[in-house]
């Protein structure tokens, strides 16, 4: 088995091709259509993740956001934002025949965030996953959605536009600490499958290619909880976008997209905050550097 290769993501070339692909707004389209997006997690302990996710995947550009979560946990995500809808079906006997006819509404389902790891709540979620995954339903999975996985990694081999975003204790539990074996267990997902290793430099895994992609080294020395939320977020509202733009590989530029994104969002904010920053300031200046990086035709233009 070759080593994996490193090859550095050019980003001034890629942002020049993320810009074209981000749908302009226009009043021929309805609410919904620049993208529904639903996350699976939340629970009595685990509010604030769920919150991220969503408010983050709108923040970006998606019109609706579905939190699908435990009972305990809906009145406190409610009272974070009246703009999410909530649904406390996650701890239900029935919860996977509820949430059925809601994920087949949406573009892109979000696994993991806030999820807890009780031993109910897991099963319902794994039969959730194995619904999207049946229905071929565009797919993050994230924290705890990727603890379903050390079990049950084979359901997600051979599919399709599926982003996982383990951070590096997290790739080790699913692929090992050998490259050599890591990339065996990698290559088994299939080309479909792209894998987002998070730390301070990001690396898109991409199975059967022997490829590592490394992206810029970004953000600030300030590690405060929920970043992997608003990453999960912006990814999928991305992820919608680059699907409806018939790109080849959608769920690899959504990847490049929100690490980047994210990256630039947490220095500007520390430039602001510094040492006290939080993922919710994040999320204020999260339409200014969205416009800055992503709409700001003129950078591309020459000279610039």
């Amino acid at each position: 088995m070759s080593k994996i290769v490193e090859n550095p993501v050019l980003m001034p070339n890629m942002l020049k091709l993320l810009r074209t692909l981000v749908p302009k707004l226009t009043k021929e389209k309805y609410k919904g259509q620049y993208g529904r997006i639903g996350v699976i997690g939340g629970s009595a302990e685990y509010t604030g993740a769920p919150y991220f996710a969503a408010i983050s995947s709108m923040k970006v550009g998606a019109d609706l956001a579905h939190v699908f979560c435990q009972s305990s946990a809906a009145t406190v995500i409610k009272c974070y934002s009246p703009d999410i809808i909530v649904h406390p079906v996650l701890d239900k006997e029935n919860a996977v025949d509820m949430i059925i006819p809601w994920i087949e509404r949406l573009h892109v389902v979000i696994i993991g965030p806030g999820l807890g790891r009780e031993r109910k709540i897991l099963k319902n979620t794994a039969a959730i996953m194995k619904f999207c995954l049946d229905a071929e339903k565009p797919l993050v999975i994230d924290a705890d959605g990727l603890f379903i996985l050390n079990d049950e990694i084979d359901i997600v081999c051979g599919q399709r536009n599926v982003v996982l975003t383990p951070n590096a204790v997290e790739f080790r539990r699913l692929f090992g600490e050998d490259d050599h074996t890591s990339q065996d267990k990698i290559n088994r997902l299939g080309d479909g499958v792209v894998i987002l290793k998070k730390g301070v430099i990001d690396k898109i895994y991409i199975p059967l290619t022997n490829e590592a992609y490394t992206l810029p080294e970004g953000g600030s020395g300030r590690r405060c909880g929920g970043q992997g939320d608003l990453l999960s977020g912006s990814l999928a509202t991305f992820l919608c976008w680059f699907l409806q733009a018939n790109q080849q590989n959608p769920a690899f530029l959504a990847a490049c997209a929100s690490s980047y994104f994210i990256k630039k969002l947490n220095y500007v904010t520390f430039k602001k905050m510094g040492r006290s920053l939080l993922a919710s300031d994040m999320i204020t200046e999260m339409p200014s550097v969205f416009k800055s990086e992503f709409e700001n035709i003129k950078k591309d233009l020459p000279g610039n």
